[in-house]
C-alpha cells in the first residue's frame, strides 16, 4: 500500500518553484531598471513653489523673453533664479494688493530672498554649461519644453545621461539660430533636420561626447 503524505498535484508545485526562481533575477532586474528611470523619478516632477508664477501667463501672454528673469545663461554656466528686484520692476506698479505676490513684498521689504524650488536638478557629478549650449543655437524648449504653455513649470525630459548623448549626437534635430532659441513658437524655414545640418556647419557644431565633456 502506497502512503502519500503530500497529494499528488503537490509535485507541479516543483515545477512552478523553478519557474518563479528563474524568472525572479529578471524580473527584479526589470523592476529596478523601470523605477529608477529617470522617466519614472523625474519626468513630471513639478514642486510646489512660495509664489504661484505663470510661466503660461509672463512668457506665453506677456512675451517675456527667458533672459529677462535668467539673465545669466548667456554668459555663464548656470542660468539665475531672478532676484526680487527683478519682480519689482513690474509688481512696484502691478497687483500692488494682489495676496499671491505678498511673499514677494515681504522679501522686498526684508531684503530676504525668495527660496525658489529648483524644478531642474541635475546630479552633482554633471558637468552642464547653459552658455555653451544657448549661445550655439540649443533653444531653451528642448529641454525645458514649451514653457510658455506652463502654468507651472515642471519636468518634461528625463535629463538622462543616454537623453544628452543623443542630442551631442545629432544636434541638427534641435539647432537654431542663436538670437532664436528663446522664441517658443519657433519654426524652422525648412525640415529642421535640413536645416540643423546647415546651422551645424555654419558654426562647427561637433559636440563631444566622451566622458569627460560632462564628468570632470
Amino acid at each position: 500500500m502506497d502512503l502519500f503524505v503530500f497529494p499528488r498535484w503537490a509535485n507541479k508545485t516543483r515545477v512552478l518553484a523553478g519557474a518563479l526562481l528563474g524568472g525572479a533575477p529578471l524580473y527584479l532586474t526589470g523592476l529596478i531598471w523601470y523605477g529608477a528611470s529617470p522617466k519614472t523619478t523625474d519626468v513630471g516632477y513639478m514642486p510646489e513653489q512660495p509664489v504661484p508664477y505663470s510661466h503660461a501667463l509672463h512668457v506665453g501672454e506677456l512675451g517675456i523673453d527667458c533672459r529677462y528673469c535668467h539673465n545669466t545663461v548667456e554668459n555663464a554656466a548656470f542660468a539665475a533664479i531672478p532676484p526680487t528686484e527683478t519682480c519689482m520692476n513690474c509688481h512696484a506698479r502691478i497687483h500692488t494688493k494682489s495676496p499671491k505676490l505678498e511673499p514677494v513684498r515681504e522679501s522686498w521689504r526684508t531684503d530676504a530672498p525668495i527660496e525658489w524650488k529648483k524644478v531642474h536638478d541635475l546630479p552633482d557629478y554633471v558637468s552642464f554649461d547653459h552658455s555653451a549650449h544657448v549661445t550655439r543655437g540649443v533653444p531653451c524648449s528642448s529641454c525645458h519644453g514649451r514653457v510658455d504653455k506652463m502654468e507651472q513649470v515642471f519636468q518634461q525630459e528625463t535629463l538622462s545621461m543616454s537623453w544628452c548623448l543623443d542630442c551631442h549626437r545629432a544636434p541638427e534635430n534641435h539647432l537654431r539660430e542663436p538670437e532664436l532659441v528663446t522664441k517658443m513658437d519657433y519654426k524652422p524655414p525648412k525640415k529642421q533636420v535640413e536645416h540643423g545640418l546647415e546651422l551645424r556647419k555654419k558654426y562647427n557644431i561637433n559636440p563631444p561626447t566622451d566622458c569627460s565633456t560632462c564628468h570632470r
